[in-house]
């Protein structure tokens, strides 16, 4: 009886500098596997199906079970997490590849570090000044907390900012989960204090007008987070306060 085997091709780069090149891998197939696991299978033995010795392919993963965002990358040519991409729905041969949007670092390995820029620029937290007790927070109803918990579930896997045809060199798009967090952030109560600057911030170069409204992030989104209707309330509150500012000046 013949065994059952997975067939993978990976691009792979040395180095940013360095030409790419495919290699192929041939694997016994189990039950539940998944890319990642083949990952950690290939590294444990890099030997091509042509029977080449090769170095461990590179790439990023933590958690296992799609809650650090670590692992994502191109897996058929759609931007996903590698730890829940199972071998059995996928077509092969199984093409991987970076994230095309980021700077290389090493084979599946990417920069995104332009993301937390981006949240950065936002001021994508709730502000405490002092290290001393405050006493409890103000009071989060039921309701609020419905509508707010999927934005809080974004795991900075940057899925959504890779298939995004806006975000680029040349737009600077911040990317809808930069988004996310602003309607997250601006809905709490104490993290509202800072509304009018996140707001300031997604209508200057770069913001929320360079979004095309193509709805690619919504459906890549391992979370499912309702990023094209957040993106349109967000859009809203923008131009109410570039309104207010103009009043006001």
């Amino acid at each position: 009886m013949a065994t059952r085997t997975v067939q993978f091709e990976i691009r792979r780069q040395a180095s940013p500098d360095a030409p790419a090149v495919w290699e192929s891998f041939e694997l016994a197939w189990r039950a539940g596997m998944n890319v990642t696991s083949a990952l950690m299978e290939i590294a444990g033995n890099p030997v091509t199906s042509h029977g080449c010795q090769t170095t461990p392919v590179t790439y990023d993963s933590n958690c296992l079970e799609e809650i650090c965002g670590s692992c994502a990358m191109r897996i058929n040519g759609r931007a996903r997490m590698a730890c829940s991409a199972l071998v059995d729905n996928l077509d092969q041969p199984i093409r991987v590849e970076p994230l095309s949007k980021f700077p290389l670092v090493r084979d599946l390995q990417v920069d995104r570090s332009v993301l937390f820029e981006n949240l950065k620029a936002v001021k994508a937290w709730v502000p405490i000044d002092g290290t001393y007790d405050l006493g409890p927070g103000p009071r989060v109803f039921p309701q609020e907390q419905e509508v707010n918990y999927p934005l809080s579930n974004c795991i900075s896997c940057t899925c959504c900012m890779e298939a995004c045809p806006q975000f680029n060199e040349a737009t600077g798009f911040v990317g809808a989960a930069t988004i996310a967090q602003v309607k997250l952030f601006n809905s709490h109560p104490t993290g509202k204090v800072l509304k009018e600057e996140r707001l300031r911030a997604l209508a200057g170069d770069g913001g929320i007008q360079e979004c095309g409204f193509a709805q690619n992030c919504v459906e890549v989104c391992p979370k499912r987070i309702p990023l094209t209707n957040t993106i349109s309330s967000v859009s809203r509150d923008v131009l109410l306060q570039k309104i207010k500012d103009f009043l006001g000046s």
